[in-house]
């Protein structure tokens, strides 16, 4: 059903997708509505709440997290440290050397899946790479880490595990309220992108 779901939300914004973007004359570089399609199934463009709570207690200097959704949304609850790129502002010139590069791992993130995989979309079929999704959006990290529920048995070991460490994460990273970044350096100055002349993919996905 979940895989149902995931497919369905993908279906319908797919040919607009591979229609709207342009043509690239210089990387010849553009999937068939098959092969993305499969590549959707395969899920591994999603990247879990918990990995990424972790790399953000961990301030892993890898990680870029990008706020697809409205600025007036992003004003309102952002992740810590997250820049904002609406959806339609996504082929913007500005943004080309910021999300294809092979230094940071872009992860995009909306209320839920769907802007974020559109987002996910756009740029693999422009042959970008290390750009990712956050699974669930922040929908899932609201449920999952600022406010975990306790397992109901307290002999599944993993579970437990699982939810002490998100009932540390969710003490490091604002306990279940809106966590929006005091700081407007990260809301108005795009972070700068050191460019490598080989690029290297970052590892990750689920």
């Amino acid at each position: 059903m979940k895989m149902r779901l995931i497919i369905a939300s993908v279906l319908i914004p797919l040919g607009i997708i591979i229609a709207a973007v342009p043509e690239n004359k210089t990387k010849q570089f553009r999937l068939t509505a098959g092969e993305l399609l499969n590549e959707v199934r395969e899920g591994t463009q999603f990247i879990s709440t918990d990995q990424i709570a972790d790399m953000l207690v961990q301030k892993d200097p890898s990680l870029q997290l990008i706020d697809v959704r409205t600025q007036d949304e992003y004003e309102k609850y952002s992740l810590p440290g997250s820049v904002n790129v609406p959806l339609s502002d996504l082929l913007s010139e500005e943004w080309k050397d910021f999300l294809d590069q092979g230094v940071k791992m872009n992860v995009f993130y909306s209320n839920g899946n769907l802007k974020a995989n559109e987002a996910w979309m756009l740029t693999r079929q422009l042959g970008f790479k290390n750009n990712y999704v956050l699974q669930g959006g922040l929908n899932y990290w609201a449920e999952t880490i600022m406010n975990p529920t306790a397992p109901k048995s307290v002999l599944a070991d993993d579970e437990i595990a699982k939810y002490d460490f998100r009932k540390g994460a969710s003490m490091a990273l604002g306990g279940g309220s809106s966590v929006v970044s005091s700081s407007n350096e990260t809301k108005s100055v795009k972070p700068p992108i050191v460019r490598k002349k080989k690029k290297k993919r970052v590892a990750g996905g689920c």
